[in-house]
C-alpha cells in the first residue's frame, strides 16, 4: 500500500489503546498528508516527552519534575493521600478537580490469578509514607472489581496499625442514570452506601 515505512506507522498506532487497525490507518493518512504540521511536531513532542518525562519518586505520577508537580504543590493537602490503581486514575481524578491532597500510584491491583501479589505492587511505599505519622487520611479509590475489593481490604488491613483514617470512594447510582437500567451489583452497592439527603 504505502511501502513498509508506512506499514511501520499503522502497526505502532495500532498498538496504542483504543486504535485498531483500521482507526491507525486513518491517523496514519491523516498524519502524512500534512507531515509539516501534524506528524512533524508530533515526532519533536514524543521526543521531548521521552527524554523529560520520568516516575515521581514520592507517588508515581509521572511529570518531567521530581517529585512530580502535585508532590511538590505547598498548597495541597499533605495530610490527605488518595491511593489509585494507576495513573490514568490519578489524571482522571485530578480532571475533576475532586481532590486537594496528594496521591499514591499502587502500579495495579492484587490479582492471585493473575500472578499479582503485594510484593508486585507500591504498597511498601505507601505503608512508609503513612509511617512518618503526617498523613492523617487514605482514600482508597480503585476500581469496583473483584480485586480492587481485595486490594482495598487489604490495604485497609494493613493501614489499621497506623491510626490513620482509612476511606473508600463512594460507588453506586452515576449522576444522571436511571435505576431501571442499572446492574443488579451497582444498585445494591448503592443502597448500601446511602447517605443523609
Amino acid at each position: 500500500m504505502g511501502g513498509p515505512e508506512v506499514e511501520r506507522l499503522i502497526g505502532l498506532l495500532s498498538r496504542l489503546p483504543g486504535l485498531g487497525p483500521r482507526s491507525a490507518r486513518r491517523a496514519a493518512l491523516k498524519l502524512l498528508q500534512q507531515p509539516e504540521t501534524r506528524m512533524l511536531p508530533l515526532a519533536q513532542a514524543l521526543v521531548d516527552a521521552a527524554g523529560a518525562v520520568r516516575v515521581c519518586r514520592i507517588c508515581g505520577n509521572l511529570d518531567a519534575q521530581n517529585p512530580c508537580a502535585i508532590c511538590s504543590d505547598r498548597h495541597r493537602d499533605h495530610s490527605l493521600i488518595c491511593v489509585v490503581e494507576g495513573i490514568g486514575d490519578l489524571w482522571a481524578i485530578e480532571r475533576a478537580s475532586a481532590h486537594r491532597g496528594l496521591y499514591h500510584v499502587l502500579g495495579g491491583v492484587l490479582s492471585p490469578l493473575g500472578g499479582v501479589g503485594p510484593e508486585d505492587l507500591t504498597i511498601p511505599a505507601l505503608l512508609s509514607r503513612v509511617a512518618d505519622g503526617s498523613v492523617q487520611e487514605v482514600i482508597l479509590a480503585l476500581g469496583a472489581t473483584v480485586d480492587g475489593a481485595a486490594t482495598a481490604h487489604f490495604l485497609a488491613d494493613r493501614l489499621a496499625a497506623s491510626g490513620v483514617t482509612v476511606s473508600r470512594v463512594a460507588q453506586g447510582v452515576p449522576i444522571g442514570g436511571a435505576l431501571e437500567v442499572l446492574d443488579d451489583g451497582t444498585l445494591s452497592t448503592a443502597l448500601r452506601a446511602r447517605r443523609p439527603a
